[in-house]
């Protein structure tokens, strides 16, 4: 494989450090990339040895105070758009994007790195969610490629090459139902930021973490499959797996179905992104058969977690709606963390954002900030109101 250059945005996160890690040790195997630019929020320190440790010197950093500690000898851009300015500086056809930001803010990087003709390795939901139909046909405009780097869509990529896509009937994700899976109706509504933040299986960031509580990743990430494999809401389920080793399966027409099984490591995701659709030694934990004695599988809970049928709305809607749900949904959880809304009404708010705003077509980046505007200032008002009552 030839060496291939690489930015990495979101570098000082979970998936971006994962990142890292799985860029040194592809290295020792003898599959190198150049990694030319790395982008991160506030982490200067970690951000300073991630560069050193990869040889890079063009970097970017949101928060202008974190600028004033890394080293004279980086090429620093600061500030909110500081992402998009290192993808409009350094990239160029060819290129490999991993776009690990956080939230809607790695929208625009996502999408100005794809009109520059990169590739990209995509773990960033929020891209395909609030903006899928722009996406997806820039991508197919420019002839780039997109390589999952969720666990989930990528088991889905693998799983799909058994057949051919004429042949697929369904896709289904799998989902470890959270803290709460085994919870009542009523404990559920009432729990505590720490209580949501207790993932059983999954070490992740604080947001997505609630995310995985309320169900509203898998709400995501069938969105997220919608615009990936081109199927329709009624072809793309999710089911409650608790050992989260099952990460997807693909059924096709024959009746077959064929799944992909490994331990919940995201770093396995990640080298697949990065070398698809070739596989080379990894340093992802391995599945202890000898361990194995069963595999558990429920239906979600509808009523408790409404997300998924919000979710198929979207998916049925189109335009803007994603754009809708995403925000709405990041101003709900930022809420419940800060103690001002109850877990239970995190996906009422969304829901009621998407009962009252209207669809528009998503046509431009301008489109999709707008409907993310707003929708944050509709479940801002919402959170406010309920905060008061």
């Amino acid at each position: 494989m030839a060496t291939r250059r690489l930015i990495l945005l979101g570098s000082t996160g979970s998936i971006g450090v994962n990142t890292v890690e799985v860029l040194q040790h592809l290295r020792s195997e003898g599959v190198v990339f150049e990694v030319i630019g790395l982008a991160a929020g506030s982490n200067a320190a970690l951000l300073t040895e991630q560069a050193r440790a990869l040889g890079v010197h063009e970097v970017a950093i949101v928060d202008p105070d974190a600028a004033r500690s890394l080293p004279t000898s980086m090429h620093v851009r600061t500030g909110p758009e500081a992402a998009l300015r290192l993808v409009e500086d350094l990239a160029r056809p060819g290129d490999l994007l991993v776009a690990a930001m956080v939230g809607f803010a790695g929208l625009a990087s996502a999408i100005r790195a794809i009109e520059l003709g990169c590739d990209i390795a995509l773990a960033n939901k929020e891209t395909l969610v609030a903006a899928g139909d722009l996406v997806m046909s820039r991508v197919a405009a420019r002839g780039v490629q997109l390589f999952p780097i969720d666990s989930e869509h990528s088991a889905l990529a693998q799983c799909i090459r058994s057949g051919r896509v004429q042949e697929l009937e369904r896709v289904v994700i799998t989902a470890s139902g959270g803290p709460f899976r085994t919870w009542s109706a009523e404990r559920t509504a009432a729990a505590t930021p720490a209580e949501a933040l207790r993932h059983p299986t999954w070490q992740m960031g604080r947001k997505i973490t609630i995310d995985s509580a309320t169900l509203m990743n898998k709400a995501l990430e069938l969105i997220e499959a919608h615009w990936l494999f081109g199927l329709p809401a009624e072809r793309i389920e999710a089911i409650v797996h608790p050992q989260s080793l099952v990460h997807g399966f693909a059924e096709f027409r024959d009746g077959s179905v064929i799944a992909q099984l490994s331990p919940p490591d995201m770093k396995l995701p990640i080298q697949m992104a990065l070398t698809w659709p070739d596989r080379h030694a990894g340093l992802a934990r391995r599945l202890d058969w000898s361990t194995l004695r069963q595999l558990d599988f429920e239906p979600v809970d509808h009523a408790r977690f409404p997300a998924l049928r919000l979710a198929h709305e979207v998916i049925r809607r189109g335009g803007s709606a994603g754009a809708t749900l995403n925000a709405a949904n990041e101003v709900a959880v930022h809420a419940f963390l800060a103690g001002q809304i109850p877990f239970g009404r995190i996906a009422q708010v969304v829901q009621e954002a998407l009962a009252e705003l209207p669809d528009r077509p998503i046509q431009s980046l301008a489109d999709a900030e707008r409907a993310d505007h707003e929708a944050r200032l509709f479940a801002s008002s919402r959170t406010d109101t309920i905060a008061r009552t």
